[in-house]
């Protein structure tokens, strides 16, 4: 009877490392998800290189007002609203056969742009994007909460979001970038 009672205890640690393993594959790729589909704006710096081409490097741009960089040979481009893989594709194309053969395109964001919080919190104002960041990180790093906040009422409007409403939020909340984060007064 103990070896039956040990190959059931062995299958059922098997089947739950299977679903926690399952359960980090998840996160992780909704994660890489959520960052291929990450669309560039205001704010963001990039750095673009080319294979071998270290005159078309351009390190730590800085996206402008307009949402555009100036890259040599092509001039300014307009880079707000492209994912990474977007723009990767648009400078391959722009210089294939004008310039190079065959380029080989690489983009990265070396810095997000940053999220806002204010409200019943020490130190409102901008502060930059991590990966990974919620609501409570984002507190965190503002200070923490005044006494009188109330942590029923979170709100935060979404960077894109045409009609700019708030939406009711709790601390485990993901933070993008350019959300717009409110800590209201609890009334007691």
């Amino acid at each position: 009877m103990t070896l039956l009672r040990r190959f059931i205890f062995f299958a059922g640690l098997c089947l739950v490392c299977a679903c926690s393993w399952a359960q980090s594959d998840t996160d992780t790729s909704t994660k890489s998800e959520m960052f291929s589909k990450y669309k560039l704006s205001t704010g963001d710096v990039i750095s673009i290189t080319v294979l071998g081409e270290d005159d078309l490097k351009k390190e730590k741009a800085r996206l402008t007002d307009a949402g555009t960089i100036s890259y040599p040979v092509l001039g300014e481009i307009e880079v707000r609203g492209k994912t990474v893989g977007d723009l990767e594709k648009m400078i391959t194309e722009g210089l294939r056969g004008r310039y190079l053969v065959n380029p080989r395109v690489s983009v990265t964001i070396d810095e997000y742009r940053p999220f806002f919080i204010n409200g019943q919190i020490e130190k409102g104002g901008s502060y930059p994007y991590q990966p990974g960041l919620t609501v409570r990180k984002a507190v965190t790093i503002a200070g923490g909460f005044k006494e009188r906040a109330s942590l029923s009422k979170i709100f935060i409007v979404r960077e894109g979001d045409p009609t700019n409403t708030p939406k009711k939020v709790d601390l485990n909340a993901p933070i993008q970038p350019g959300d717009m984060i409110t800590v209201e007064e609890s009334f007691f």
